[in-house]
């Protein structure tokens, strides 16, 4: 394993990675309640999705993946269904009143997929890694932990929306300081989802201090005794029928594509927008997460080490669809078993190896409360932010689109809006800044071609997504 893993020149061993395997796996073992409630309408059948079925490709696509991951790339990174693309592939069925189907959605991801190998291929994909600054590159790696904080928070309660009228209020409506502040503020104290979470951050933060190896798993599982004893852990789920132990692959929805009715329902932005925001949103997951493994420091070797993790990503679209969900994407929260010293595939295989397991271990993965996750993504948020001392912030050219990119981000709660508005920007303010010769940024051609691609995105698709 050491000279497969290559562990010892990475810093790193074998128990290290193993628990950052672990912790990776933990933070996103959500993915696997969250997917089938989310693409089956919240298990109601309303998409014709079943959520057995959904479980089932969910566990499948992310553990083969994120093996391959490991084994082709020897990179910490774990895939699975990304969380806002299924939400996206879940309501244009239900907004099209039977007019789009779940085949013709999952036929949509797969032929985005194939889009994605393409570009991999002709190296179009690893052409970002050149052309987008250091301090953008960095900028994402801040945003993300942002973002992700946010989702902690949110996830949470600890970060409430004001609502009216089950709608959320849109800030412009506002009119006094006073009230958009209740746009959004701290949840209650009193909620034991909150307190938990609270009791999560402090432990975790605890271990952290004192050094402990595996921190932020052992973190997790003592919230999750804690819940426990609370009484806030469905103990019920170790019998639910939806969890059971040996898993009935006959319900998968195995190569159901409907390319025929696709075509007819509008192809192109369907498409569009799945290749769109997966694009940004895996630059930024890659980039961000070998930022943090000290990767691109050596840039040449980073740089070349993404690009693989590029070709797995795009294989992993397609082979998502194909067994039955939605994109499968890489996933941030890898950054919390980077954080834990996760440097090679070892940690990206554990996963993989957890998730393909879950297939048998439903009902415990079911026991670990959102709570518990939430805490360690909000401590991996600091982690994150370490990052934000390599920005330039003293070059305006540099410094403004990166602030885009970096709040963006978790205000917008898009990853693919930070990287898209800082592009932008930069392009602009770098081109201006040359003409006039206040500034020498040499702009690539890629980036005017996605600045342009960028804008007309929003002007025709918009901004969903």
């Amino acid at each position: 394993m050491d000279r497969f893993f290559r562990l010892k020149e990475n810093g790193t061993n074998v128990r290290t990675e193993i628990m950052a395997g672990l912790t990776t796996f933990m933070t996103m073992a959500y993915i696997l309640a969250v997917n089938p409630n989310i693409l089956s309408n919240f298990g109601s059948g309303a998409t014709g999705m079943d959520w057995t079925a959904v479980f089932l490709a969910t566990a499948i696509a992310a553990g083969v993946m994120t093996i391959a991951m490991g084994l082709f790339v020897n990179f910490p990174v774990a895939l699975a269904p990304g969380m806002g693309l299924n939400a996206y592939f879940a309501t244009v069925i239900l907004s099209s009143q039977g007019k789009f189907t779940y085949q013709m959605g999952l036929a949509a991801v797969f032929i985005s997929g194939i889009i994605f190998i393409i570009l991999t291929v002709t190296k179009v994909r690893q052409l970002l890694l050149v052309a987008v600054p250091d301090s953008m590159k960095h900028a994402i790696t801040v945003g993300i932990g942002l973002f992700i904080t946010i989702v902690g928070l949110k996830n949470s309660g600890l970060m409430t929306v004001a609502v009216e009228a089950g709608k959320d209020i849109p800030a412009h409506k506002f009119t006094d300081v006073l009230s958009f502040e209740t746009v959004i503020h701290m949840g209650s104290l009193h909620d034991p989802t909150v307190q938990l979470t609270i009791i999560g951050i402090v432990l975790i933060a605890i271990l952290m201090v004192l050094q402990v190896r595996g921190a932020i798993l052992f973190g997790i599982l003592l919230t999750t005794v804690v819940a426990i004893f609370m009484g806030q852990v469905n103990l019920a789920a170790l019998t639910d029928a939806k969890t059971s132990w040996v898993p009935d692959l006959s319900k998968m929805a195995f190569g159901q594509f409907d390319f025929k009715g696709l075509w007819n329902a509008g192809i192109i932005t369907v498409i569009a927008t799945f290749t769109f925001v997966e694009l940004f949103d895996t630059f930024g997951t890659l980039v961000g997460t070998a930022n943090r493994a000290g990767f691109m420091k050596n840039k040449e070797e980073g740089n070349k080490k993404v690009g693989k993790a590029m070709m797995v990503d795009a294989v992993a679209v397609s082979g998502g669809a194909l067994v039955g969900t939605s994109t499968v994407t890489a996933f941030i929260e890898s950054a919390a078993g980077v954080a834990q010293g996760g440097r090679t595939g070892l940690t990206a295989v554990t996963t993989g190896v957890c998730f393909l397991l879950a297939l048998f271990l439903a009902p415990i993965a079911a026991l670990i409360p959102g709570a518990a996750t939430a805490a360690a993504l909000i401590i991996v948020g600091v982690l994150m932010m370490q990052s934000v001392k390599e920005i330039d912030f003293q070059d305006m050219t540099l410094a403004i689109p990166s602030f885009l990119t970096i709040v963006l981000m978790p205000f917008t709660y898009n990853i693919a809006n930070g990287v898209s508005f800082g592009i932008v920007t930069y392009v602009i303010l770098a081109a201006i800044g040359n003409m006039s010769g206040k500034s020498n940024h040499k702009v690539h051609w890629l980036m005017w071609i996605l600045a342009v691609l960028i804008v007309l995105r929003y002007v025709f698709i918009g901004s969903e997504g």
